[in-house]
């Protein structure tokens, strides 16, 4: 079997659930730490990251406002299964 590499949270970064797509790159997030935070893709991850409703992201919370953050990564189906069995998200919508 194949080893999956995941990236992990580090520092102040959450996991988090997209909610809702407000457009121009900005969504709602549910985050593990249980804010519900306006984010935002930014310019440079804009053509790597395509998120939709339902995704696993991971957020990074802003430094002035802890209520909006950006999404800096976006989880596969096969890390997301990896993330569950390993017991780092505890998310009930998964």
């Amino acid at each position: 079997m194949e080893e999956i590499r995941v990236k992990l949270p580090e520092g102040e970064e959450v996991f988090g659930i997209v909610e809702q797509m407000l457009g121009c790159r900005k969504m709602y997030v549910k985050c593990s730490d249980g804010i519900r935070r306006l984010c935002r893709v930014p310019g440079r991850y804009a053509r790597r990251i395509w998120v939709k409703p339902g995704d696993v992201v991971i957020v990074k919370p802003w430094e002035i406002q802890k209520d909006r953050g950006d999404v800096i990564f976006k989880y596969t189906a096969a890390q997301i299964d990896w993330l569950k069995r390993k017991g780092y998200l505890k998310f009930e919508e998964i």
